[in-house]
């Protein structure tokens, strides 16, 4: 791989990492605590994550477990797993919240799997601007003369093969993600 296209494959990685943690945000009927990655509280002012103010545990397989380690955040961590996309109340016995996760009924995990598929598009058409970003960039350097055309058409050449080998990633990410949405 040349250097000129590292910078680009790199891009393409980091997508595929944002896809998976998006991926980890789907609710899969159990307990998984990647559902709270994105739920952010307000706790002495600041704007925190729920997994900076407290340990998550899975004690069971449709369960969560958040102790915090600031018994004043408990109200403010209820509060902010009611106001999020979760859908779940959140149990507080005082010293833990429960999040129990109901399972999932059929029309839910084909409404959650067409989502998930629908991030792979987008994960794909995010990798596919990459490509094409990349691309404009080796023409104008070869209008330039900075770089020959045997460059060129080397580095086109790269940056494709990178797009195939992202894509069919998505491809088997999205797969798995879906997979684990409709087992029972």
């Amino acid at each position: 791989m040349s250097k000129e296209c590292e910078v680009y494959t790199n891009k393409m990685q980091k997508t595929i990492e944002v896809l998976k943690s998006d991926f980890a945000t789907v609710r899969a009927g159990r307990a998984n605590p990647g559902v709270l990655d994105k739920i952010t509280v307000e706790h002495y002012g600041s704007t925190m994550y729920i997994n900076q103010l407290a340990q998550i545990s899975v004690p069971e397989p449709r369960m969560l477990a958040i102790q915090p380690w600031d018994a004043s955040a408990r109200k403010a961590i209820v509060k902010a797993i009611q106001t999020s996309d979760l859908g779940i109340n959140p149990q507080d016995d005082g010293k833990v919240i429960r999040l129990v996760f109901p399972q999932l009924t059929e029309e839910r995990r084909k409404d959650l799997s067409k989502q998930v598929r629908k991030m792979g598009e987008d994960g794909k058409v995010a990798i596919r601007n990459i490509r094409r970003d990349a691309v404009d960039t080796f023409k104008k350097q070869q209008k330039k003369s900075e770089i020959t055309e045997d460059d060129l058409k080397l580095f086109e050449k790269e940056i494709q093969d990178a797009t195939d080998k992202y894509c069919k990633d998505i491809d088997t990410e999205t797969a798995r993600k879906e997979k684990e949405l409709m087992e029972l």
